[in-house]
């Protein structure tokens, strides 16, 4: 949901030692894995769809697990807070383990208040929320917009537990938020109410979802949610366009709401209507992005498209109709999961992101959504921890037969194509994206076998200024808190020889940064068969995308149907608005460092140009 602030304290507090002495008891077993395998996050399921700790879905009547029935006071905690309560959990972050950049984007998020109430933390625990950064102490009690993007990183190498509820509100609750303390408001003269422990209390009676998601939706419903996407959405020459297609996709509802309702014999005509709207985004919506840097087309598949038929039903799926497979590779795959998987790689602030989204509209790609952090670090031998903090590079030696089908497993889990559906049949095109995966090509060739690399050069001077800025915006920051480091907070990937940087001014640190990325990626290039590797140029790509995807696409017998505008939009981790000559905000600095870069800097220009 989205609020007025990132974070919102609420008066209300807890003995957090009590929860944590209840908590003891629970067995190990009980924890379940996250749902799409991400490291280091696991959960106890406290409320679900008829009471099952093993359904992690959104819809159905919601019910207390038999976990909660051993946890009293945890229950006490729920019944004070005063909501009407849908999925709630203990989610568990282990140590050194992150949750990676995300927006709550679906129809379940819509309206729904996540509230926290740390019960195991230490201060290296920090919750970043848009602009805004807290830690969470123990037995507080916390909302945050989760319309934003954030992310949680635990820096300690203990564990992190919080209650994490999900809820519409409710009367008591809502009175809770009125009285609230924004993150940055001072908390003096603000009074916190405390429940202390007391064995003797009754257990109170949970108020619980019973209508979660719509069989149909309603009309009225349809068009809030569009006219809050309109109103989220960047200023685009697409918009007019886009607008009026909106306005003819809720006239066509209604009318066959006015008819059928949410009869099963108007879902037929309702998906057609539904899919015809879904067909115009993806050709002429692609490039509208919102406040929050999420696509338009993204958020309204998660946020109406799935729920828009009861959430069974995805465009033009049916329950007696599966939605079609793939059609078959050019050639037999050898890989039996992911058939010639597409990896760009490039120094950090090369473009890749906006190389990613733009490639990613290809049909019949799939990502893991963004990049690919904590799926690749929560492995414990791919964490720069593991091995000393000596840096992000990982090599063949790192691929183990046990690593290798973890991270196979994590990213088949985690897989969406354009429209937000998971692959029916495998094998499936992968599309990943890290400025990290620079300093593994070695690694990834024996984690996807068929694996082909898309290398993006950006003229270098446009990549050093774009890093110095990304490490002043403090919103790129990797390690925090990187042992025996002195100077600004960690940024970007983690380079061999880090340790050498320490205490020098941020021009030479990035310098460094691109010389040793670049140097290895080179290196490692050049060990991988020429047919697998292409190369795209992001002055190209800028200047003519439309001619620079059909191009790419060709080289990785991958189809592409879209016709991109002459602009791209800037991409999510766009820092400031692009143009051709604003690396000369930081020319002098730049020429004081080019001794550095210069040879590095030659080798990439001759490669990109061979």
């Amino acid at each position: 949901m989205q609020l007025q602030h990132p974070f919102i304290q609420l008066p209300i507090a807890f003995d957090a030692t009590a929860l944590a002495d209840e908590l003891a008891g629970v067995p190990e077993a009980d924890w379940r894995a996250h749902p799409q395998g991400f490291p280091g996050n696991s959960a106890l399921p406290l409320i679900s769809v008829d009471g099952d700790p093993a359904d992690d879905g959104f819809a159905g009547s919601m019910r207390p697990t038999p976990h909660l029935a051993r946890l009293p006071y945890l229950r006490r905690v729920l019944g004070e807070l005063g909501g009407v309560w849908g999925r709630t959990r203990l989610m568990r972050l282990s140590g050194q383990a992150e949750v990676s950049p995300h927006v709550d984007q679906g129809h379940y998020w819509a309206e729904r208040l996540r509230v926290h109430v740390p019960i195991t933390t230490q201060p290296g625990v920090r919750f970043c929320c848009g602009d805004g950064e807290v830690h969470m102490a123990a037995g507080e009690c916390w909302i945050f917009d989760t319309w934003r993007l954030h992310r949680v990183l635990n820096a300690t190498d203990a564990q992190r537990i919080h209650l994490v509820a999900d809820t519409v509100g409710g009367e008591g609750l809502w009175a809770l938020i009125d009285r609230g303390r924004p993150h940055h408001a001072p908390a003096t003269g603000w009074r916190v109410r405390r429940l202390p422990p007391d064995a003797s209390a009754p257990l109170p009676e949970l108020q619980l979802e019973s209508r979660n998601t719509p069989a149909v939706m309603t009309p009225w419903e349809l068009r809030h949610h569009l006219g809050f996407l309109l109103n989220e959405a960047v200023p685009h020459p697409g918009l007019r366009v886009l607008d009026d297609a909106a306005v003819q996709l809720v006239r066509r509802w209604t009318a066959l709401w006015a008819q059928y309702g949410d009869d099963a014999a108007g879902r037929p005509h309702f998906r057609r209507v539904m899919d015809a709207f879904m067909a115009f985004l993806r050709q002429h919506g692609e490039g509208v992005l919102l406040k929050n840097e999420v696509r338009f087309l993204g958020a309204f598949a998660a946020m109406v498209g799935k729920a828009s038929l009861g959430g069974a039903e995805a465009y033009g799926a049916t329950a007696e109709a599966p939605r079609a497979a793939p059609p078959p590779p050019p050639r037999p795959s050898r890989d039996p999961w992911f058939d010639r998987p597409v990896v760009v790689v490039s120094p950090p602030r090369s473009g890749s992101t906006l190389l990613f989204e733009t490639l990613a509209r290809a049909p019949g790609l799939y990502t893991v959504g963004g990049e690919s952090h904590a799926l690749m670090e929560g492995v414990p031998s791919l964490h720069p921890s593991h091995n000393g903090w000596h840096s992000n590079r990982a090599g063949a030696d790192l691929a183990s037969s046990d690593v290798v089908q973890a991270l196979r497993e994590r990213f088949a889990a985690a897989l969406r194509d354009r429209d937000e559906q998971a692959p029916t049949a495998a094998p499936v095109r992968l599309l990943e994206k890290t400025p990290k995966n620079a300093l593994r090509i070695p690694f990834l060739q024996r984690v996807f076998p068929e694996a082909r690399f898309v290398y993006l050069y950006r003229d270098p001077r446009e990549v050093l200024a774009s890093m110095i800025e990304a490490w002043q915006s403090g919103r790129f920051r990797t390690y925090p808190r990187l042992p025996g480091w002195n100077g600004p907070p960690w940024s970007l990937l983690l380079v061999p020889g880090w340790r050498e940087l320490s205490g020098k001014p941020l021009h030479e640190i990035v310098a460094a940064q691109w010389e040793a990325t670049t140097r290895v990626l080179l290196d490692d290039l050049h060990s991988v068969p020429a047919e697998r590797v292409s190369v795209v140029r992001y002055d190209a790509l800028r200047q003519d995308p439309q001619a620079a995807m059909q191009t790419l696409c060709a080289q990785l017998d991958l189809e592409w149907d879209q016709q991109l505008d002459a602009t791209l939009p800037a991409s999510r981790y766009t820092v400031s608005a692009p143009a051709p000559e604003k690396w000369r905000r930081h020319e002098d600095v730049i020429a004081a460092v080019w001794p550095v870069v210069a040879a590095t800097a030659a080798r990439a220009a001759a490669f990109a140009a061979a």
